[in-house]
């Protein structure tokens, strides 16, 4: 899960986004499974700390600077060498003795063996053979995940890439073919889609509301990456924190698929629409507990009284497929805030912040905007206004103008 969320920001397409943060949540729930069942076993771990040799393995994976180079190793390496321990362990496992175990693995089995198909299209885009090599050795070193195979002795020249110096998150994620800005918000009709007044004004149309709120939804690919950077700097917090976070990454995926999806239904060229990337570039500066109360307790909370005026106008379209999006966004969102009640102390704690979460949320508040002034706004519009979706033009499309 923290390998994996180390690709998400980093790779360009959206498809790919998704499909990864599904991964990542669909193996949050193996993981579950496997520490549900092995409470119920004498001798298995009581701890959630993973082993050394596996935390240096999979921490050597984040290492390449090419995203993709980074991705066939994780797929091509890591994720078979998961997959053979998991067969490994149904051939030498008494199926009546540990029925229920068996059970659980042949389930991930068809994940894993989905996974490896559904990530095939965008396997190939670069010469990695090289750091799958490097990699395959590294395992081969281990003897396989669970041992299974004998181990073979590191060559004398094999470097470790992440003892030469700590993974960064990049200083702004990629969105690959798509233009970008600093932000698809605004209080100007010419500049960007959404228009902040707009959207609680009662004379604003539905319609045009309808394509604006797509739009916002589509932008949760921006909570999609900042929240993907979390992981890799948390390596000790409890597991069901990450369990809660790869559910919080896979519905803010499916809430920006939901625009990526219906905004073309809606006569939307996506190669128009640009991409906001203020909040990562702000963010990545941030410590992890600061990003993660930034989203949880200011960006997701401060959503609701917006959300439920649009969701009344949404209704005045007797649009089915747009009212049951909003309600699931909504639903999600609030959860979201449940989250971040549960999990801020804990991470405020695991870097050593003892102030009340209220006031540590206030001063984040204030260091987010002092950030800001550096760090957001740096990203120019890529497509001029002629060619960029803009309020004037939703109400074109909205057929109101």
């Amino acid at each position: 899960m923290r390998t994996a969320t180390t690709l998400i920001y980093r790779v360009g397409e959206p498809e790919l986004k998704y499909l990864l943060c599904q991964h990542v949540w669909e193996s949050s729930g193996h993981a579950r499974f496997i520490r549900e069942r092995g409470r119920e076993l004498s001798g298995f771990g009581a701890g959630e700390s993973v082993r050394a040799s596996l935390r240096q393995l999979f921490t050597e994976a984040v290492m390449p600077t090419d995203a993709y180079v980074a991705l066939a190793g994780f797929y091509q390496v890591l994720k078979p060498a998961l997959l053979s321990a998991y067969r490994h362990y149904l051939r030498i496992t008494d199926h009546l003795a540990d029925w229920p175990s068996k059970k659980l693995v042949e389930e991930f089995i068809a994940d894993e063996e989905r996974h490896a198909r559904e990530i095939q299209p965008y396997l190939g885009k670069v010469d990695a053979s090289a750091w799958i090599a490097h990699l395959q050795t590294a395992v081969s070193a281990l003897g396989g995940l669970l041992g299974e195979t004998t181990a073979v002795p590191l060559p004398a020249d094999f470097k470790w890439e992440s003892v030469t110096g700590p993974y960064q998150h990049p200083e702004t994620c990629n969105r690959g073919i798509y233009p970008t800005c600093s932000s698809v918000f605004s209080h100007d009709p010419e500049e960007t889609p959404i228009v902040r007044p707009w959207l609680v004004d009662p004379k604003t149309d539905a319609r045009v509301i309808r394509l604006m709120v797509y739009v916002w939804l589509m932008m949760e690919m921006d909570a999609v990456d900042y929240l993907a950077t979390v992981f890799f700097d948390t390596p000790d917090a409890p597991f069901d924190m990450h369990h809660d976070m790869a559910r919080h990454l896979w519905d803010e995926s499916r809430h920006s698929q939901f625009g990526f999806r219906q905004l073309p239904k809606l006569g939307v060229d996506l190669m128009t629409l640009e991409h906001s990337l203020d909040l990562y570039n702000i963010l990545v500066q941030m410590p992890p507990h600061e990003r993660y109360a930034m989203m949880t307790m200011e960006f997701e909370a401060g959503s609701f009284p917006t959300k439920a005026l649009v969701m009344d106008r949404i209704r005045e379209l007797n649009d089915f497929e747009a009212d049951t999006l909003l309600a699931f966004d909504r639903n999600d969102e609030q959860n979201h805030v449940r989250y971040g009640h549960r999990w801020l102390p804990e991470i405020m704690a695991l870097f050593g912040e003892t102030r009340p979460a209220d006031e540590f949320v206030k001063a984040t508040q204030a260091r987010f905007a002092e950030l800001a002034k550096t760090y957001g706004g740096r990203t120019p519009h890529a497509l001029s206004p002629e060619k960029r979706l803009t309020g004037t033009k939703i109400l074109k499309l909205a057929g109101v103008a």
